[in-house]
């Protein structure tokens, strides 16, 4: 994972994450979002589960240090505003180059990140592997999460395509949301220094 950040600090990537988080505020409505980003915003026929919370309205192409991301704007179940933001690549586009260029992004906007996390493939991770890097930024916490979704993490997308699968079974997220509203993203982690 430091490699990784490494390799993403070089590089200068333009990115609208910052920009859409500054024109976005927590608890606003669906309906306010729409407003705000017209043309650009889709809203869903039927919203998506998120567990606890539900999306209507998701921006299709949003780049991250030139990386296409899907924004969702993830709505509380009980309040009906604006909870977190989750940008997503879509699963068969999720390799290593494309979570450096998240990264360079990223770094563009907020600098380095405060905290970088390795989750190893563990029961408690649903032998998940995943990276993450954290930036705690004006009362929110963003983080930019690279997990490998085979049952076998350690031979996927982290570390290589071994199996041949890297690509089809990888998830890259990056989350903004209040500081106070997701508790420890990296709980499972083993602590790096950037």
């Amino acid at each position: 994972m430091l490699a990784v950040v490494a390799l993403a600090e070089p590089v200068r990537a333009e990115t609208g994450i910052g920009e859409i988080w500054r024109q976005t505020h927590w608890g606003e409505s669906s309906d306010a979002l729409l407003r705000q980003f017209g043309a650009d915003a889709d809203r869903l026929p039927r919203a998506l589960d998120f567990g606890d919370s539900y999306v209507e309205v998701v921006l299709p192409r949003e780049p991250i240090g030139g990386v296409p991301m899907v924004v969702f704007f993830q709505m509380d179940k009980v309040s009906h505003g604006l909870k977190r933001i989750q940008f997503e690549r879509p699963r068969h586009a999720v390799n290593p180059p494309a979570f450096r260029g998240v990264l360079a992004g990223l770094h563009t906007d907020f600098g380095r990140p405060n905290q970088v996390c390795a989750i190893p493939v563990l029961p408690a991770s649903g032998y998940q592997a995943a990276a993450e890097a954290l930036w705690l930024r004006d009362g929110a916490v963003i983080s930019a999460i690279f997990r490998d979704t085979t049952l076998q993490a350690f031979e996927g997308c982290l570390f290589g395509p071994a199996t041949g699968s890297c690509g089809l079974t990888g998830q890259l997220l990056v989350r903004i949301g209040p500081s106070d509203g997701d508790g420890d993203p990296c709980r499972l982690e083993t602590h790096l220094h950037p």
